[in-house]
């Protein structure tokens, strides 16, 4: 069944007291709205997962991982596997951000086998996905997309597939005050619904979640929400500030 869902990327964001006060923050704030018409995650540095974890225990959202290595285990310093994360009942993983392919070389080949890695420990992806401005200014965008779903995602199972979480985010929009249009963004979820149909039929599609990224905040959220395909966001700048997020997460 399809779920709205809000999530935080902090990015590289926040001390550790920083971040003790605005789990603490979400957390008090997620207490105070009797019915929630989304699912929270908050998706902090690997620092203040156990954190995260220890603060979600007293309220109603998830913890996702920012990152995940390609790797099972052994000699890769630096790494965080799908196994560790999991070993600690880290439930949701980012994987594919534009940042991570832009300054890591992150290619879809790699993403996919990410995917595997985490699908195979129980953690849902939230597989990002999206154009550059220049792509978009080409007219590519849709062809970006496509090519990034089939490269990443369309090497999954039926079953497999229905565990992942799509965020599009037009990298132009990230970070950069810039947002899709509403109707942009409907178009793009529209478009990468009809391409999930097409490979693995449309019950599947109906029930996958698209999340919109890409400057998505408190005053935008509610207008991009509102759009049949558009099923939450994937929040970045607006998610360190506590009541800017809970906006956000009460915008459906």
């Amino acid at each position: 069944m399809r779920r709205n869902v809000v999530a935080g990327n902090w990015k590289m964001n926040n001390s550790f007291d920083q971040a003790e006060e605005l789990l603490s923050a979400i957390a008090d704030e997620l207490d105070k709205i009797k019915t929630k018409a989304s699912e929270v995650v908050v998706c902090p540095p690997f620092p203040y997962l156990e954190m995260a974890k220890d603060i979600a225990l007293e309220c109603d959202f998830g913890v996702g991982a920012q990152n995940v290595s390609q790797f099972d285990a052994g000699a890769y310093t630096g790494e965080i596997s799908a196994s560790m994360l999991a070993s600690m009942s880290v439930k949701f993983c980012i994987i594919g951000h534009s940042e991570r392919r832009k300054y890591f070389g992150e290619t879809d080949e790699t993403l996919a086998i990410k995917v595997k890695q985490l699908l195979a420990n129980d953690i849902e992806p939230i597989f990002c996905i999206g154009e550059l401005l220049e792509e978009r200014e080409a007219n590519r965008h849709f062809d970006v997309v496509k090519e990034q779903m089939e490269k990443g995602l369309f090497h999954l199972s039926a079953d497999e597939f229905h565990g992942v979480i799509i965020a599009y985010e037009p990298v132009w929009a990230i970070g950069t005050g810039k947002t899709a249009t509403s109707e942009q963004a409907q178009e793009m979820h529209a478009y990468i619904r009809t391409l999930i149909s097409k490979k693995y039929g449309q019950s599947v599609a109906d029930d996958i979640t698209i999340l919109y990224g890409g400057s998505c905040n408190a005053k935008n959220a509610q207008e991009l929400f509102a759009n049949k395909d558009v099923d939450g966001g994937l929040i970045g700048g607006a998610s360190l500030k506590a009541e800017d997020f809970i906006t956000i997460v009460q915008s459906f």
